[in-house]
């Protein structure tokens, strides 16, 4: 865990970016075309620091969640795989997400009610992917802007409507919609689309809808994975 920690520093700092966008494989999503499960987002406030993530993680099981500031260790706690996803967005996009996150318009997005498999265009329930999405698109929206605009998750997800982004559609059978819903807190599909959600059509987010979306709006931006050796 540490190693991993030590190598995608160095490979952070090399970037010489402020903030970027990283994927960790928590659980084996291969059945589902997926290899990384979770992003958060890396934020090196000030040359002087070391590089800490800020994420959304679900209690334990529970219907709620909270944000975290954690250092990058923490971070590959309990993954299947010491990899990771990183995204650097544009230079304009860096400033912006990082003044988000310090006069905590980013935390204003945030929802405590959690769904793990939360509708991308849905405020009511929030996953940990879906508020990094939202915290890149209300960057993107301010980007060029004086300054940055107050926006809710409802108009965020309609700015991400507007500009096309693609979710990440699973197909989950009945029974286990029925037993995620019955025996999950942290699982419901209230929020999908009613034909979808008979057919067994899910759409959530993924880390890799996110990196597919953020190349297509912000082509200043670039991508790569770090491993140990």
């Amino acid at each position: 865990m540490l190693d991993m920690a030590a190598t995608l520093e160095r490979a952070l700092d090399a970037t010489e970016a402020q903030v970027v966008i990283i994927g960790r494989v928590g659980q084996d999503l291969s059945r589902w075309g997926m290899k990384y499960s979770h992003a958060a987002i890396a934020w090196k406030a000030n040359p002087l620091v070391r590089w800490g993530v800020v994420h959304l993680l679900n209690e334990c099981g529970t219907a709620d969640s909270h944000l975290y500031r954690e250092g990058l260790g923490a971070f590959f706690t309990d993954v299947i795989a010491y990899n990771a996803l990183v995204l650097v967005p544009s230079a304009a996009a860096q400033a912006r997400i990082a003044q988000s996150l310090s006069d905590g318009s980013a935390a204003r997005l945030h929802s405590p009610r959690y769904n793990m498999v939360a509708y991308p265009f849905s405020d009511k329930y929030q996953n940990s992917n879906q508020w990094v999405l939202e915290t890149l698109a209300l960057a993107k929206m301010n980007t060029g802007a004086p300054a940055p605009r107050a926006s809710s998750r409802s108009s965020v997800q309609a700015w991400l409507r507007e500009k096309h982004f693609a979710p990440q559609r699973v197909e989950i059978g009945l029974l286990k919609r029925l037993g995620a819903d019955i025996f999950r807190a942290n699982v419901t599909f209230d929020d999908q689309p009613t034909g979808q959600r008979m057919a067994g059509q899910i759409d959530t987010i993924s880390v890799e809808s996110i990196q597919h979306f953020w190349r297509e709006i912000d082509p200043g931006s670039s991508a790569f994975v770090v491993r140990l050796p």
